[in-house]
Order: structure tokens, then sequence, then C-alpha cells
């Protein structure tokens, strides 16, 4: 299953994510802070949507009230 999602108050534009049988297979993010979005994608591929979505839900960035973590707990809630 492919999921594309509009991130809302984050710098990132898009986010492709490619799930099998609830396991993140591969992130792809457009725009934000490149390095750190490459490493928080290599980091979940392969965990369980319901365990990047516990790790990664809540996270904020500064005093915005999400983050681009938070934005992929999101989109993989939505899928979930």
């Amino acid at each position: 299953m492919t999921i594309e999602y509009r991130p809302k108050g984050v710098c990132s534009r898009k986010m492709t994510i490619q799930l099998e049988d609830g396991i993140i297979r591969s992130v792809q993010v457009l725009d934000g802070c490149s390095g750190n979005l490459q490493g928080i994608s290599r980091l979940v591929e392969g965990m369980s949507a319901a365990e990047a979505v516990r790790r990664l839900e809540g996270i904020r960035c500064g005093a915005k009230s999400t983050s681009c973590p938070d934005q992929l707990a999101q989109a993989l809630k939505s899928a979930l």
C-alpha cells in the first residue's frame, strides 16, 4: 500500500510511505530538513507502523505543536 500524505504545520510538503502487511518498507519526504528526514526514514524502515506511531507521535519542533516525525505518525495512523 502506498500512502501519500500532505503534512500540516511543518516545512516538509509531501510524505510518500510504502507499507506492506503493516511494516514500513520506505519513506520519502519532499522538502524539510533533508538530513534529519533521511535519518528518520531509514530508522523506521522495517519497523511496524504501529510501533513507529508509538515512538513518533507527539514530538514537537521548537514552539510548533507538531513536527515532521509527528506528521509521519499521523500519516501512518490514517492508514491503520
